[in-house]
């Protein structure tokens, strides 16, 4: 497990209301990756899309100002950033002074690239913008009605079952849940499976995803882990997993992974974000 003890996890934090880049907490990917037998080159495209909703700074006249942000960190950046350090930082904007949003938001997109070692893109959503937010639910056959075959205390990749059939499809559930590996807090998401190649057993699928329950994991790694499994254990021609977390301190984490480059989900927030 990587060292968080720098990390804000698990402590009680006091929020700064001026600009402070170094709250960043840089976590390397590469230690949780080994654990799955993930090397370079990755095996998938993707990326950590974050929605901060709870974003506030002052204009060039001290007043106040409010955006809702998405950040969008390549799979392929050498660390994420903790999520906890993320919302300290953003909170540190909310007495400082910006001559225009876009410079406010040119600072967020240099300061997380600085942290997780890649460019990463940051849009900002102004309140004349916040009807256009796009919402919707998953397409795709939902497999929360199916009976449980079995409740698992730990992870269950051996419930990953496939047939002969050959097809293309996209599945989910709304029931998955991890816990935080510090905190032990839950985490609860939407994920979405869209594939091509030999059926998978719907039913030993949604096993597979409901033994996350006490899985302790980041959102990226939980993601990664589904991913890694599923080609391990059902081969598809082609793989996207997805998935929707809900927000915690005002943000949420949507990770992707895919076989694909192309395959880009629209960042639509679900009745659960």
């Amino acid at each position: 497990m990587t060292d968080l003890a720098g990390s804000p996890l698990g402590h009680a934090a006091t929020y700064r209301e001026h600009y402070d880049p170094s709250l960043l907490f840089p976590v390397e990917r590469a230690p949780l990756r080994a654990t799955l037998g993930i090397a370079a080159p990755l095996p998938f495209h993707g990326e950590d899309v974050w929605t901060a909703h709870e974003l506030s700074w002052l204009d060039a006249s001290g007043k106040p100002q409010i955006g809702v942000a998405t950040l969008r960190v390549p799979a392929q950046s050498p660390c994420i950033v903790e999520s906890k350090s993320v919302k300290l930082y953003l909170t540190s904007f909310n007495q400082t002074s910006f001559e225009s949003a876009q410079a406010m938001r040119g600072t967020i997109a240099r300061d997380l690239g600085a942290a997780t070692g890649s460019e990463v893109v940051v849009e900002l959503a102004t309140p004349e913008a916040f009807p256009t937010l796009p919402r919707a639910e998953p397409d795709g056959v939902c497999i929360d009605d199916l009976p449980l075959l079995a409740r698992d205390e730990t992870l269950s990749p051996d419930a990953l079952r496939c047939g002969r059939t050959e097809v293309r499809e996209t599945v989910f559930t709304r029931l998955f849940r991890s816990v935080c590996p510090v905190t032990g807090q839950p985490d609860y998401a939407t994920v979405v499976v869209t594939y091509a190649g030999r059926a998978i057993e719907h039913a030993g699928l949604l096993r597979y995803l409901v033994s996350f329950r006490r899985q302790p994991g980041f959102h990226e790694h939980c993601v990664e882990t589904i991913f890694v499994d599923l080609i391990r254990r059902c081969v598809p021609d082609e793989l996207h997993v997805h998935a929707r977390f809900a927000r915690r301190g005002g943000i949420d984490i949507n990770p992707y992974r895919s076989t694909t480059v192309l395959a880009h989900p629209i960042n639509a927030r679900t009745a659960t974000q």
